[in-house]
């Protein structure tokens, strides 16, 4: 069977066997998480958690979402800021553990996102699914989940050619399972050690495991739904992306969306003192260190009540 080209540029129709193949990884990729977060919760109910689970989620929640906001999205997907390759294959692998997808399809899709936001062709815009509350719960599901299930094949060599020319980018994408079994082995093994025995490693794995990834997925793909639909909008854009003070924080600064899709470059999300950009903070962090250099930045002026901006690289 062929595949048809769609009407967006970049875009084709997935073949029968693709489409079986991309919906079983999808469908485990988002429910076998989910599950583990259920089972989770109900062994919290029974006081089945500890100091050391709970720190095992929080540091591996925050490197992976790190590594899908300062590394997928800022560095590699919008180039934002550059770095030693290290780092910038650090973040990467990071970015995979996150379970979000090779990190050359992700930066694939974010840029298609941007391409056609809440226009056909954006992915995973809310916005083009019925009229009142039905179609509203409708763009939220799609936005948030059903995108993932929707067989486009998102052409790379259109969207990211010069990552598909990167070889350090092109292996770490064909070694996608490799970092999340990674990723799921790193939490198993630190809490079996802490606690000396098996049913430490249990919890470790669930944890740090399979519950981080389940609110690594959720939180990301919140800035998808919600921050396109709740929120602030205080700079006049073609889209409907909208700045929302509760998921920039739980998402490391990229609920500033708004910011966002008026300045994409920018390595900052947050603009002013009070948007709290945990994201930006690191990246500022590595520029003072001498690890992060030639940063994109927007300075903002205001004339005639506009918001105007001008981008520049700024070096060390």
């Amino acid at each position: 069977m062929s595949t048809n080209v769609s009407y967006v540029p970049g875009v084709a129709v997935a073949t029968l066997h693709s489409k079986n193949l991309e919906q079983r990884v999808a469908l485990a990729a988002v429910v076998i998480p989910f599950v583990a977060l259920v089972i989770a919760i109900v062994l919290l109910w029974k006081k089945a958690v500890g100091a050391t689970e709970l720190l095992l989620l929080a540091g591996m929640y925050t490197a992976t979402l790190m590594g899908i906001t300062v590394g997928y999205h800022r560095l590699i997907s919008h180039r934002a800021f550059e770095t030693m390759p290290v780092i910038r294959n650090v973040l990467a692998i990071l970015g995979s553990m996150a379970a979000q997808g090779p990190v050359l399809h992700w930066a694939a899709i974010h840029r298609r996102h941007h391409s056609f936001a809440d226009r056909p062709g954006d992915p995973h815009s809310p916005h083009m699914h019925g009229e009142g509350p039905k179609g509203i719960l409708r763009g939220l599901w799609h936005a948030h989940t059903g995108w993932l299930f929707v067989h486009e094949i998102t052409d790379w060599a259109h969207y990211a050619p010069e990552l598909l020319r990167d070889k350090a980018i092109f292996t770490i994408s064909q070694l996608y399972f490799l970092w999340i079994a990674i990723g799921l082995l790193i939490p198993t093994v630190i809490g079996g050690l802490a606690a000396g025995d098996l049913h430490g490693a249990l919890y470790g794995f669930l944890w740090g495991g399979l519950v981080r990834i389940s609110l690594v997925h959720h939180t990301t793909w919140s800035v998808n739904s919600i921050c396109h639909v709740y929120g602030s909008r205080p700079y006049k854009i073609h889209d409907r992306a909208a700045n929302n003070p509760i998921m920039a924080i739980l998402a490391f600064g990229e609920g500033w969306h708004n910011n966002h899709h008026a300045f994409p470059t920018s390595a900052m999300h947050g603009f002013r003192w009070w948007q709290i950009d945990l994201s930006g903070y690191v990246i500022r962090t590595l520029q003072a260190l001498g690890l992060a250099w030639n940063l994109k930045l927007p300075f903002i002026t205001r004339s005639a009540g506009q918001a105007r901006y001008q981008l520049k690289r700024r070096q060390m």
